[in-house]
């Protein structure tokens, strides 16, 4: 794990579904299934070729994780880019991020590797955005927002 700062906040435009930890096993999959069968066709207005999974809108935003958030599964794009329907826009706000990788290409290990960041008390997390970044070379990264 490694920390890094995002200096400006991203934009994203994604499909979005209201899940909960106890519900994520079974809805996340069936979300990314989803997404792949209605976005296919491209989001207008990409900055990269990177796709974000972004968790947001706790219930308890800034004291856990407990209860419903929402999960978005989108790509960064421009300030100005339109906003297709059925699509949600979310913000990565600026700030601190303690990192996680998963193995390169292994997008069925997220979950196993969200368990270790959970059970990682080294970080002071801030339970507002957290996100998962899937770049085109098969890297994938965990983003944890800390205080």
């Amino acid at each position: 794990m490694h920390v890094v700062a995002i200096e400006q906040p991203l934009l994203i435009h994604g499909l979005a579904l209201r899940t909960s930890n106890e519900r994520a096993f079974d809805d996340i999959p069936r979300h990314w299934e989803r997404f792949y069968a209605e976005c296919a066709a491209g989001i207008a207005g990409r900055t990269d070729g990177d796709l974000y999974a972004v968790y947001t809108d706790f219930t308890h935003p800034g004291v856990d994780n407990l209860g419903d958030y929402t999960f978005v599964i989108g790509t960064a794009v421009t300030a100005d880019a339109p906003l297709p329907p059925g699509l949600t826009a979310v913000r990565i706000p600026a700030g601190r991020y303690a990192v996680y990788e998963v193995e390169r290409g292994h997008p069925e290990r997220v979950g196993e590797r969200w368990r270790n960041v959970w059970a990682d008390g080294t970080i002071d997390k801030s339970y507002r955005c957290d996100h998962e970044r899937y770049r085109a070379n098969g890297d994938i990264t965990i983003h944890v927002g800390i205080r």
